[in-house]
């Protein structure tokens, strides 16, 4: 027969504790299963959290709502004042090619390539660039993370070491523009390491493999403008890359860009080259590609992302929603100061 002395609650299971549990040898104690491990939780006051529970899932602890907590913010902090962003299309639709004819051919190839000055003559400086209508036209998010960066930079480096870091950068980037210039107009061959300054040495040997898949340059360093649409740019360069003519954008970074969604609003800024290039009388031929090439700092190989022209298109149109979206703010004298 089996005889139970009694019966504990562990909080898990409820184990029988026997006496004496054999009938001819057998026990069955050793069937029984054995207790569980200490929990951590079973010194915890259950009635005092299930009190807590209790009250934080009870409807009457407060009756506040999104809005009544809005209501109070702007009550102790005033009102939220929100930038209004633009929409997500444009009102109104302008191609982005204009001569499909000579889309195939590219043109003419024969020759070295076009450097058209930018020219801000004769009311030319009041036509807006590609570069500040992007910034101005940021994303609140955009803004937002781009302040933070600034004023970490800031703590970090002082307001005057800043501006020097700043400067570096916009030297930098001549620097190397400058000797991809080089490197293009003379078929695409790099000079010995030590020809450059240590700034872009790293940059130069990162591109080296990409110099190498593109042929026929028809442009660098060239200005274009959009008659129509009123806005001026400078195109990197336009060439083919692995056959397929391209408006190039070079960028330089500290920091892998792997991915197009990497390089931030560049791909709009390439698409709007484009389409202004498409648009001027300068050049005689179309441009329905694109390519976004990323140097690094350290060597290590760029990133070439290319932009096919189903994916032009669409930056296309999400670059006539920013610039109407500028030339509204531009109406109402809403633009801010350079940043």
């Amino acid at each position: 027969m089996f005889s139970f002395k009694r019966v504990v609650y562990t909080g898990r299971v409820i184990v029988p504790q026997c006496a004496s549990l054999s009938v001819n040898n057998f026990s069955a104690c050793q069937f029984l299963p054995s207790p569980k491990r200490h929990s951590p939780y079973s010194s915890v006051d259950s009635e005092r959290y299930s009190s807590l529970v209790k009250s934080v899932m009870s409807s009457k602890v407060s009756s506040q709502t999104p809005e009544t907590l809005k209501a109070e913010d702007e009550h102790i902090f005033g009102p939220v004042v929100r930038e209004q962003t633009p929409s997500s299309e444009p009102k109104t639709f302008h191609p982005f090619l204009q001569h499909k004819d000579t889309l195939e051919t590219g043109g003419d190839s024969r020759g070295p390539p076009v450097r058209i000055p930018l020219n801000r003559g004769q009311g030319g400086a009041s036509v807006p660039s590609v570069t500040r209508i992007l910034q101005q036209t940021l994303s609140p998010d955009q803004i937002f993370y781009l302040d933070r960066w600034k004023r970490r930079m800031i703590e970090k480096l002082g307001e005057e070491g800043f501006e020097q870091y700043s400067q570096a950068l916009f030297r930098q980037g001549k620097l190397f523009h400058s000797a991809v210039e080089d490197a293009l107009t003379s078929g695409g061959a790099l000079k010995r390491k030590k020809e450059y300054t240590p700034e872009v040495r790293g940059y130069l040997e990162s591109i080296s493999h990409t110099l190498e898949d593109m042929s026929e340059v028809k442009a660098i360093e060239s200005a274009v403008q959009h008659q129509k649409l009123n806005y001026i740019g400078i195109a990197d360069c336009v060439a083919r890359y692995r056959g397929v003519l391209c408006v190039i954008d070079w960028k330089t970074s500290e920091k892998p860009k792997p991915f197009l969604s990497n390089t931030f609003d560049n791909p709009i800024q390439v698409a709007a080259y484009a389409g202004a290039l498409n648009s001027d009388a300068n050049y005689k031929y179309q441009v329905e590609n694109g390519l976004i090439v990323v140097a690094y700092k350290d060597g290590s190989p760029a990133h070439a992302h290319r932009l096919k022209s189903e994916l032009m298109l669409e930056y296309w149109n999400t670059w006539l929603t920013r610039l109407e979206y500028y030339n509204e703010k531009r109406a109402n004298g809403a633009l801010t100061e350079k940043r």
